[in-house]
């Protein structure tokens, strides 16, 4: 099977940014993918959150993702939303950071809200307090397709090693990774965490990725990523929007486990 990694610069307005996403979406179906990854939040790159108020919704009014599933029927493929910034109904008002599955039959297989947010100071220059805006999901998903099973995370989850192994356990074949990562950690640590995910778990590793100038001094690392299960880079983005077309074989997944089969080698251990 080939997948399709979409690597695009989103702004704030999520009508603006449409366009472009599902031009690229075409071009990776006329590429032959028939699965489709965008990156976390497709629809609106954006810290102002009185801005969002105004042009967020509620998942069932979105029209990115009213289209995406449009998109996926007429194309006949899968497609990853990587993540939406979506409206919930909590009390504080903090939206969901959440990725959607979508069949070819234009229907939602499986969603999952980011668990991890990104509260960091990297330096005087660029911090980030991802909880002030988004609320944390708290259930690891693993979507059921006709053709593998497929472990959703987001961006920051790669720090957080323990949830793609339990993923792994459940049975994931290709876990996602779509992201907004930052450019100084992820010059220091995209590849290498990716690789490690990799490495842990032998999943498929496909991490779409947002790049470059998203204005109000937000900028995004690009390099959008597939993985082996052996952890080998398959294909890089680069650091220009576009498509990464990389086919992959599920065998893979079982003769990596052959070759070291660390995942039923785990123990119970006591302390520290």
């Amino acid at each position: 099977m080939r997948a399709g990694l979409v690597q695009i610069t989103a702004g704030e307005n999520p009508e603006v940014n449409l366009p472009g996403t599902l031009s690229l979406i075409r071009e990776a179906a006329a590429g032959g993918a028939g699965f489709i990854l965008t990156p976390e939040v497709t629809n609106t790159v954006s810290m102002n959150r009185a801005y969002q108020n105004k042009v967020l919704c509620f998942e069932d009014d979105d029209p990115t993702l009213a289209a995406l599933k449009k998109e996926a029927k007429a194309l006949n493929v899968w497609i990853l939303a990587g993540s939406l910034a979506l409206k919930t109904e909590d009390e504080d008002g903090r939206f969901a950071n959440r990725s959607l599955l979508i069949g070819p039959d234009g229907q939602i297989s499986a969603r999952y809200d980011k668990i991890h947010m990104f509260d960091v100071e990297i330096d005087a220059q660029e911090s980030y307090r991802e909880s002030a805006g988004y609320r944390p999901g708290n259930r690891a998903v693993l979507a059921q397709t006709p053709w593998a099973k497929i472990g959703l995370t987001i961006c920051y989850d790669v720090r957080f090693a323990h949830l793609y192994r339990r993923l792994a356990h459940a049975g994931a074949q290709i876990v996602t990774v779509p992201a907004a990562f930052s450019p100084i950690t992820g010059k220091a640590h995209w590849e290498s965490l990716l690789r490690a995910r990799a490495i842990e778990t032998g999943c498929y590793i496909f991490a779409p990725a947002q790049t470059g100038d998203h204005g109000g001094k937000r900028y995004t690392h690009g390099h959008s990523l597939a993985l082996s299960p052996w952890g080998e880079v398959l294909a890089d983005g680069g650091a220009e929007p576009g498509v990464t077309l990389v086919d992959f074989d599920l065998k893979e997944v079982d003769q990596a486990r052959e070759r070291v089969p660390s995942l039923i080698h785990d123990r119970e251990i006591t302390g520290p």
